[in-house]
């Protein structure tokens, strides 16, 4: 864990940086804790190599990845370690549902895979 918030950080420094607002690939990280945040917030946003980097994090750290075009765009022009704004809530909503739906798969299989190895 500590290895992916090295990682975002770099990040946040290179997408500060390199924003260059072209037609690139869009990435955003998001975090969002029940017991801790208010609302989700962004923690990575980039076009481009940083896209690209913040997708091959998420990757190699087995976190889910969520495809839409114009949730990234809008997300994307917020700034770093904010909150998301209430008229974005719906359209987060459908992130995190569909990311606690792998959740809910995932210790489904687990719990399978520990009785079918008893």
């Amino acid at each position: 864990m500590a290895d992916i918030k090295e990682a975002l950080k770099n990040i946040k420094k290179r997408s500060q940086l390199s924003d260059s607002g072209d037609q690139k690939r869009t990435a955003i990280a998001l975090r969002y804790d029940v017991d801790k945040d208010a609302a989700p917030l962004v923690l990575a946003s980039g076009r481009g190599v940083v896209a690209e980097e913040i997708l091959r994090i998420a990757e190699e750290n087995k976190i889910p990845l969520y495809e839409n075009s114009k949730l990234a765009e809008l997300l994307s022009k917020l700034q770093l370690d904010t909150q998301i704004p209430p008229e974005l809530y719906p359209l987060v909503a459908e992130v995190l549902y569909y990311v606690y739906q792998l959740d809910q798969m995932a210790e489904k299989r687990k719990k399978l895979y520990s009785k079918l190895n008893k």
